[in-house]
């Protein structure tokens, strides 16, 4: 069900104190495409919000620091946007566009970025050395057994477009987004349901690591099938499965209120 964009939704949206010059900027864009658009009542101009950040139909800002959305598992998108709000991940802005919604239409909204179907670009080309490209691939595709790291690919799939419904792709995202991400995984300012999977994982890895698998993922072209794979790979002899926590989704057809912090 999609939810008409009332007058107080509009209030709330210009009332928000966003800090940083980047985050300000992009505010104000994301105001002056609401203000202008005509009225439709559809969720495209609902995440118009959304999209003046993180680009036309959630495809990616330019400078690499908003990442994409459309196509990503909407298991994944909802869950995401649920750590904004409850604290274990760290945005203002994020956190107070959507600390006002019902967990079903932060549903509603992943839901709708998960099914746009956006080209990917092509990846710029890496300035990494072949030594350091070359520790990527091992480490995503092979993973380390004798540090107890896992492939890559054993979770995110062997297209690593990700696996639906709650695991992402990370092929088509920038270098240094990802280090960002894997950085703060690192430092405990990203987090996750229990079991937290990715704090284990990238807690054995190097900044040397964490560096070559962004270079070598973020170098890589996407294949004709962008599409998340339905079901995880079959465990690597001599590896166990991975155990990931994440948020169930609502009942289909209730509104569930705004989780108490």
């Amino acid at each position: 069900m999609i939810r008409p964009m009332t007058t107080t939704t509009f209030s709330y949206i210009r009332r928000l104190m966003i800090p940083g010059v980047m985050a300000g900027m992009a505010w104000m864009a994301a105001s002056a495409a609401i203000a202008a658009a005509p009225f439709e009542d559809s969720m495209a101009q609902r995440t118009l919000a959304c999209t003046a950040c993180h680009g036309p139909q959630g495809r990616a800002a330019p400078d690499g620091y908003y990442p994409r959305l459309a196509g990503k598992p909407a298991g994944y998108l909802y869950n995401q946007l649920l750590n904004f709000r409850e604290g274990r991940r760290h945005y203002g802005l994020m956190t107070q566009l959507i600390d006002p919604l019902s967990d079903a239409y932060l549903l509603e909204i992943a839901q709708y970025f998960s099914s746009l179907e956006v080209p990917y670009p092509a990846p710029p080309p890496s300035t990494a050395s072949a030594d350091v490209l070359r520790r990527g691939r091992q480490l995503v595709t092979e993973g380390d057994a004798a540090r107890k790291l896992p492939a890559c690919v054993q979770c995110h799939g062997q297209a690593m477009t990700g696996v639906a419904p709650h695991i992402p792709g990370l092929l088509g995202l920038p270098r240094d987004y990802l280090n960002a991400q894997l950085g703060a995984w690192k430092a405990g300012q990203r987090r996750a349901h229990a079991p937290d999977c990715m704090q284990d994982v990238v807690s054995r890895l190097s900044l040397e690591d964490i560096n070559a698998v962004a270079s070598w993922a973020a170098a890589q072209p996407l294949p004709a099938d962008t599409h998340p794979a339905t079901s995880l790979p079959a465990v690597a002899p001599g590896s166990e499965a991975v155990r990931c926590g994440s948020a169930p989704l609502p009942a289909r057809g209730t509104v569930e209120p705004k989780a108490k912090k």
